[in-house]
C-alpha cells in the first residue's frame, strides 16, 4: 500500500466536498416527472429535497464537534459509508416515503464532506489563506454540480431517474476507498480537546457577535440559492415547458457563473481581505435577485432571463459564500470543526426552509420564487453591512 501523505491533496478535498452537491443537483430535472411515476404532488416531491437539505443541517452539527474530538478522517469514512446506503435505497425506492427516506439518509452521509472538507482547509491554513482555498475548492469541485443537472436530465430522459442515484452511488463508493487509502488526518492528537474546556470553547464560540454575523449572512445568501432550487424546476418544465435535459443545459448558466465568482474569490481574497469580498459578493446577488423581480413584473420572464438572473446571484455568491465560511470558522480556531458545523447548520437549515416555501406557494406563477429570492438576497446584504462594525470590534 503507498504510503499516507503528510496532508490531504486539494483533489481528495474537491471529491468531499462535491459528493453532497452532486446529490442534490442531480435530481433536479426528474423531481416534476415524479409526480406521475410515483402518484405524488410537487409538495410532497419537494420534501426529497428539502428534507435532504434538513439532514444535511442536522448532521452537520454532529460531525463537526465530533471530529475536533476524534480526529476528521474517521468521521468522514463513517459519513461516506452513509452516504452510499442512501444512495442504494433512492436507487431501489419503490414509493415517494421510501425515496424520502433514503435522500434523508444520503444527507446524514453526504454533509461529513461538505463540513469537514471546510474544517481540513481551516487545520492547515490561516485565515486569508483558507478563504483562497476554500474558494478554489469549491471552484473545481463545482465541476460535478455543475454537470449534474444535465447528467441528470439524460438520465431522466433515456433510462429513467433511478440510474441518477446509481451513478451517485458509484461515485460515492469510489470516494470512500480513495479516502481509505489516502486521506491524512489533519487534526492530530495533540489539538484536540478531550476535557470540559471544549464545551466552554463552544459555548464562547455561540456567544460571539462576529460569528452571528458570518452565520446569518451565509444563511441568507444559501436560502437565494435553495429558493432557485426549489422553485426552478417547476417554473421552468411545468410553466415554461422545458424538458429535463433541456433545464440540465440552462442550468449550465448558473454553474458556470457560480465558478466565475468563485475564481475571482480564489485569485483576490487574500489580497482584497475576507470582509470586503463578502461585501462586493452579497451587493452582486442582491442585483440579479432583483433583475428577476424587474424581468417578472415586467412580464419578460423567459428562460433565459430566468437562469440568467440566476448566474449573476451565482457570481456574487461564489465571491461571498467562501469568504463567509472561512470568517465563521476562524472567530475560534480552535474550534474550526465546531464552527463549520453550526455555521453549515443554518446555512442548510435556512435553504431548506427557503425551497420547502417556494415550492409550496407555488401554483400557476413564478412569484413566489422571485420574492422569497429578492428579499433574501436583501437581507444578507443588509446584515453584513450592518454587522461590519461587529466584526472589527471582535478583532480589536
Amino acid at each position: 500500500m503507498p504510503r499516507m501523505p503528510e496532508k490531504p491533496s486539494l483533489f481528495i478535498l474537491v471529491a468531499l466536498t462535491a459528493i453532497g452537491p452532486l446529490a442534490v443537483n442531480i435530481f433536479l430535472p426528474s423531481m416534476p416527472g415524479l409526480m406521475q411515476d410515483l402518484k405524488t404532488d410537487y409538495a410532497t416531491v419537494q420534501l426529497t429535497l428539502s428534507l435532504y437539505l434538513v439532514g444535511l443541517a442536522v448532521s452537520q452539527l454532529l460531525y463537526g464537534p465530533l471530529s475536533d474530538r476524534f480526529g476528521r478522517r474517521p468521521l468522514i469514512l463513517i459519513g461516506l459509508s452513509i452516504f452510499v446506503t442512501g444512495s442504494l435505497i433512492c436507487a431501489m425506492a419503490p414509493t415517494i416515503t421510501v425515496l424520502i427516506t433514503g435522500r434523508v439518509i444520503q444527507a446524514i452521509g453526504g454533509s461529513a464532506g461538505v463540513v469537514l472538507g471546510r474544517a481540513m482547509v481551516r487545520d492547515m491554513y490561516d485565515r486569508e489563506r483558507s478563504a483562497s482555498m476554500i474558494a478554489y475548492i469549491t471552484l473545481s469541485m463545482m465541476v460535478a454540480p455543475m454537470l449534474a443537472p444535465t447528467i441528470g436530465g439524460l438520465f431522466d430522459e433515456w433510462l429513467g431517474w433511478r440510474y441518477s442515484f446509481t451513478f451517485v452511488l458509484v461515485i460515492g463508493a469510489v470516494v470512500a476507498v480513495w479516502c481509505l487509502m489516502r486521506l491524512a488526518e489533519t487534526h492530530d492528537a495533540t489539538k484536540r480537546q478531550l476535557t470540559v474546556g471544549t464545551d466552554v470553547r463552544f459555548v464562547g464560540l455561540l456567544k460571539a457577535p462576529a460569528f452571528y454575523c458570518y452565520t446569518f449572512q451565509l444563511s441568507f445568501s444559501s436560502a437565494v440559492y435553495f429558493g432557485f432550487l426549489g422553485g426552478a424546476p417547476f417554473v421552468a418544465i411545468n410553466l415554461m415547458g422545458l424538458t429535463p435535459s433541456t433545464f440540465g443545459f440552462y442550468y449550465l448558466i448558473v454553474s458556470v457563473c457560480y465558478m466565475i465568482g468563485n475564481f475571482t474569490a480564489a485569485r483576490i481574497s487574500t489580497r482584497v481581505g475576507t470582509d470586503p469580498m463578502i461585501l462586493y459578493g452579497t451587493a452582486i446577488s442582491l442585483v440579479g435577485a432583483w433583475m428577476l423581480a424587474v424581468f417578472y413584473v415586467s412580464d419578460a420572464l423567459t428562460p433565459l432571463a430566468l437562469f440568467s438572473s440566476m448566474g449573476v446571484v451565482a457570481i456574487g455568491n461564489g465571491m461571498a459564500i467562501p469568504n463567509g465560511v472561512a470568517g465563521a470558522i476562524s472567530v475560534d480556531s480552535r474550534q474550526a470543526g465546531a464552527a463549520a458545523g453550526i455555521s453549515g447548520f443554518t446555512q442548510i437549515a435556512f435553504g431548506a426552509a427557503s425551497s420547502t416555501l417556494v415550492a409550496s406557494l407555488l401554483v400557476d406563477s413564478a412569484a413566489p420564487l422571485v420574492i422569497i429570492m429578492a428579499a433574501s438576497a436583501t437581507i444578507a446584504f443588509a446584515i453584513h453591512v450592518a454587522g461590519s462594525r461587529i466584526v472589527v470590534r471582535h478583532r480589536t
